[in-house]
Order: C-alpha cells, then sequence, then structure tokens
C-alpha cells in the first residue's frame, strides 16, 4: 500500500461517490494503468433442458493506488458513475489476497 493516494477518482482521496451494489469476484488481469478486469461466476437456468449452466462475467474496474490489487486477488467492487468508456466500477477492498511465490 502507497502513503499517498493523488488519484483523483479514488473513492476515499479523490471525489468519486459509491452508489448502487456491490459484487464480489476475482481479478482476472491487472496490465491496464489503474484498472482491473475483475470476473465473476454466474449460473443460469436453461429452461429447454431443465439444467443450470456455468457462465462468467468480467468487469472492469477502477484500481486506486492505495488499494493496488493484483491479478489472483478476491476483491469486492463498488459501483459510481462513469469514470471512463469502460469504467463504472470501483475496487473498494481486497477479500483475499492471492498467494504469490
Amino acid at each position: 500500500m502507497m502513503a499517498t493516494c493523488n488519484d483523483k477518482k479514488c473513492f476515499k482521496h479523490g471525489g468519486i461517490k459509491l452508489r448502487g451494489g456491490t459484487l464480489e469476484g476475482m481479478v482476472v488481469s491487472d496490465k491496464g494503468r489503474r484498472t482491473v478486469i475483475v470476473e465473476r461466476p454466474l449460473v443460469k437456468y436453461i429452461g429447454k433442458y431443465e439444467r443450470f449452466a456455468r457462465r462468467h462475467s468480467k468487469i472492469a474496474a477502477h484500481n486506486p493506488d492505495c488499494i493496488g490489487a493484483k491479478e489472483g486477488d478476491f476483491v469486492r467492487i463498488a459501483e459510481c458513475r462513469k469514470l471512463s468508456r469502460t469504467k463504472a466500477w470501483s475496487v473498494i477492498e481486497i477479500v483475499k489476497k492471492a498467494e504469490r511465490g
């Protein structure tokens, strides 16, 4: 964690307010600058076959400097205003860190 956060889009230290829902998922990519891709599993019922199918959704979320989530971390994200073309969610905490090394 960094001592200071100069991120204007940080929900703690910047001017962004969180609203709406919260979700949990696994970070599958942290290649973007201050951006992570969070994947969450879904189970969908298919009536024709009377079975359930496993699916997933990928959500782009803002990753503030003060949180710094990495690939493999299990994180909680919250809805906020649109931050860019693809981002309308922000990482609010790391629930479980990935085992690195």
